[in-house]
């Protein structure tokens, strides 16, 4: 310990004065030397390998949930409102009637991607196997349905070309599972509100071929939504000659409040518009609730990681008490001593949190096939798509949100050098080399 004290201690006439500037060299090089390990200081040493670690897996893990979050946002969004319209028309005094007129107007506003008039209900289907369940049958119209690049793009089996002959409907993956159907079976269509008798109201039962299978990779869709050509929906919901509701598509989700009183105007018609945050309001607020509290729990464990620093450097100053009281003979100045255990401190934070940054980014970029080995290991699907929605993890960094990760753990690790430094440079020379 004394020699590394001399060994520092000797530079030249400006260290010794303690004129040296804020971080120089010599600074530098003692800061280096304290953490170094040594024989001698092995409880120093674990615990500073232990505060390192912390700061790893604590900033690792911050990266990666928040990537995870962001991506299951983004994907769920993406599927969402690649089905769904960011915009819905609903009439207010009379049906739609003149859905094909309003479509055509409404379609001409700049920035309108696609209108989709559709006829949709509440039914029970039934196949091969299984007792049913229930569903949801959309009405669409074939060029619309080819327009639906999260359903037409994504077909499994069968082909748009024979669901666009029209005589047919199009389910997901999951009900076609479920009901033990494949392209060319017949699924039958129950309905509560059929034809009024005499006797009450009737059942409308009726069966449709199978002619695409898709797969959205959201299980709730892929398990409860048959796609049905617009003019039989029609007729099976008795809605000849009507629509229920409109759809529109634009280019930004985001700024749809700029394309509100465009499309009112071009409407030409009293009507009641409502967009995808609000049709999904309840859904996406538990999402950034449940982020921002991930967020916090785990900016904790990187706090938690930060303490272990003080710990450290506190067993550190305690060792190097006699090193730095050498340091104050040779004209060290208190501040001098400060900033060493400052950059010892960062310098255990800047370490940790450079690799945890590594490890979350490594997680990130890899973690489908990470996923797959938990497969593989577990036997069975770790990612139950039936609980979880989605059929695979999803991760997405935010560049800025990694930024603030990792200013936030260099930031807990300035304030946790701050009081060792301040108890190093508080150390009476005197006190300390008295009984050497």
């Amino acid at each position: 310990m004394t020699a590394v004290a001399e060994s520092t201690a000797a530079p030249g006439s400006n260290e010794r004065n303690g004129s040296a500037h804020p971080f120089s060299a010599f600074e530098r090089l003692v800061a280096w030397r304290y953490l170094k390990p040594r024989r001698k200081e092995a409880a120093v040493s674990i615990v500073t390998i232990i505060s390192l670690a912390g700061v790893t897996l604590g900033v690792a893990a911050l990266i990666i949930v928040m990537a995870v979050m962001n991506g299951f946002r983004a994907d769920l969004l993406d599927r969402i409102l690649g089905l769904n319209g960011h915009m819905v028309i609903s009439a207010i005094d009379s049906p739609l009637t003149d859905y094909e007129a309003v479509s055509n107007r409404v379609s001409e506003v700049p920035g309108v991607q696609m209108v989709m008039p559709i006829v949709e209900g509440q039914a029970l289907a039934t196949g091969n196997v299984g007792a049913g369940s229930g569903v949801l049958v959309r009405g669409v119209r074939g060029e619309d349905f080819v327009k639906l690049d999260a359903i037409s793009k994504n077909i499994k089996e069968g082909s748009v070309e024979a669901y666009l002959t029209g005589d047919g409907v199009a389910i997901g993956s999951r009900m076609a599972v479920d009901l033990g159907l494949v392209p060319g079976d017949l699924i039958k269509i129950i309905s509560p509100e059929g034809d009024v008798t005499p006797f009450g109201t009737t059942p409308r039962v009726k069966s449709y071929p199978v002619r695409a299978i898709f797969e959205m990779g959201m299980s709730e869709y892929d398990r409860s939504i048959i796609f049905m050509p617009l003019e039989e929906a029609q007729l099976y919901f008795n809605k000849e000659g009507e629509a229920q509701v409109i759809e529109v598509f634009v280019d930004d989700p985001d700024n749809v409040d700029a394309f509100r009183p465009k499309i009112e105007e071009a409407a030409k018609r009293p009507l009641f518009l409502t967009d995808w945050r609000q049709r999904n309001q309840s859904f996406f607020s538990a999402l950034i609730i449940e982020r921002n509290a991930m967020f916090m729990i785990l900016s904790i464990v990187v706090l938690v990681a930060s303490l272990n620093i003080v710990a450290s450097l506190i067993m550190m100053v305690k060792e190097k008490a006699r090193g730095v009281a050498i340091l104050r003979t040779m004209g060290a100045t208190q501040a001098s001593v400060m900033r060493i255990f400052i950059m010892a401190g960062i310098g255990v934070g800047f370490v940790g949190t450079a690799a945890g940054f590594v490890l979350g980014l490594l997680v990130c970029w890899n973690i489908k096939s990470i996923q797959r080995f938990m497969n593989w290991m577990s036997g069975q699907d770790v990612w139950d798509p039936t609980i979880r929605f989605l059929s695979e993890i999803p991760a997405k960094m935010n560049p800025y949100e990694t930024l603030a990760v990792i200013l936030l753990s260099l930031s807990l690790s300035f304030l946790a050098a701050l009081l060792p430094a301040w108890r190093a440079a508080k150390l009476d020379p005197v006190e300390a080399l008295r009984y050497e």
